[in-house]
């Protein structure tokens, strides 16, 4: 397939893996410890375990799994929030699909649904939209969450339903923002790392500049990256060469998608509808300071915290479940008692096993693949 097989060439995946071992032999603190490289995104971390990239890597590597996956730091408490308005007789409820079965202190969206909630899986907001026009005598509510990837297409909807002045529609906003949480994982006493790959998807939106302030405060190295096996390999073999170089600097692996100023348009619209929280609570990991957005009081009316009245608790995680440590890279996945027992994706206890990008999930699907192509042009390097 053309724009995709080059990036699962296992020719250029070999040579890549070859010059990452001859790379990390020169740096001097992987022959203490393994190198601590935080790949922040869940969609790098699939691809990572979906093409068995973390056992062509040299043991003085390790790979550390970070918290980039917005279904799975969504605390409890708001997904009791999202089921208290979705059981609301006039609401329809209208989410992305992964968020349906994230559980709630009480049940999932998917079991409100069950249960009679009128609760809709949509592919954006703006089928929410078009649901709102559809059905002008219900309150129609759009679940909002994801990092600065998805609050373009939020704020343009919200900017549409205010141009059409549409007064059945509103937004259970939930948006969080990248850099106050790598910023909380840099300060947290128990995390040790030494370089991070980039989340593409964001930067797409956000540019390069933003982390800066990872290289010059807190001299870590850091690659942008893309989500194809060669894009992750080649991200880390500059990394890698980073170390070795002493250098600590912000790179673009994934520049034919990046750009280095981020999508301008997209940012100005982000900032017509949003504001920061003075913090936001994230599941596992506590409440991190300005790591959220609200709508802006102008456009209050399309805010349904401000609409509807919900019980805004904050639900501690099961006392088994481990996904503070999981996102935060304290511990695999795997190191959960109840990895694979008690929690399984037919069964989960925690949302980092239901998300498409969830680092618990890819363990359960993937983590006992050994056979991969691109493993097996590494093998003898390996």
């Amino acid at each position: 397939m053309h724009f995709v097989d080059e990036f699962r060439d296992p020719d250029k995946a070999t040579i890549l893996v070859e010059e990452i071992h001859r790379l990390v032999q020169r740096i001097p603190l992987a022959r203490h410890r393994p190198l601590q490289l935080m790949e922040f995104c869940g969609g790098h971390t699939h691809t990572i375990f979906k093409y068995g990239i973390e056992q062509m890597l040299p043991r003085s590597i390790e790979l550390v799994h970070g918290p980039g996956c917005p279904v799975c730091v969504l605390p409890m408490g708001r997904v009791d929030d999202c089921v208290a308005i979705a059981e609301r007789d006039d609401v329809i409820f209208t989410t992305f699909g992964d968020a349906m079965r994230v559980p709630g202190s009480r049940k999932s969206l998917l079991q409100a649904k069950a249960d009679g909630a009128d609760v809709r899986m949509v592919y954006s907001p703006l089928d929410a939209l078009e649901i709102a026009r559809s059905h002008p005598y219900q309150q129609v509510v759009f679940f909002a969450l994801g990092f600065e990837t998805t609050m373009p297409a939020t704020a343009l909807t919200i900017l549409t339903a205010r141009q059409q002045k549409l007064k059945n529609f509103s937004v259970f906003c939930n948006h969080i923002t990248t850099l106050p949480t790598i910023k909380a994982i840099l300060d947290s006493s128990d995390m040790e790392l030494d370089g991070f790959l980039g989340p593409g998807h964001v930067s797409m939106v956000i540019g390069v500049e933003p982390y800066l302030f990872i290289a010059e405060h807190y001299h870590k190295p850091v690659v942008i990256a893309g989500f194809e096996p060669l894009d992750i390999l080649q991200s880390l073999w500059m990394l890698v060469k980073q170390l070795s170089e002493k250098r600590c600097e912000v790179e673009n692996q994934y520049r034919r998608i990046v750009p280095d100023q981020g999508n301008r348009e997209a940012l100005s619209a982000i900032n017509e509808v949003f504001e920061i929280r003075e913090y936001f609570e994230w599941r596992g990991l506590g409440s991190i300071d300005h790591s959220g957005v609200r709508i802006r009081n102008p456009l209050a009316e399309f805010d349904a915290e401000q609409r509807f009245s919900i019980p805004n608790l904050s639900i501690a995680d099961p006392k088994a479940c481990q996904c503070g440590e999981v996102l935060k890279g304290v511990i695999k996945p795997w190191q959960c008692k109840v990895f694979g027992k008690a929690c399984t994706p037919e069964t989960p206890l925690g949302s980092l096993m239901v998300s498409s990008e969830g680092a618990c999930a890819a363990y359960y699907n993937f983590g006992k693949l050994d056979n991969e192509p691109l493993m097996e042009a590494a093998k003898e390097i390996v």
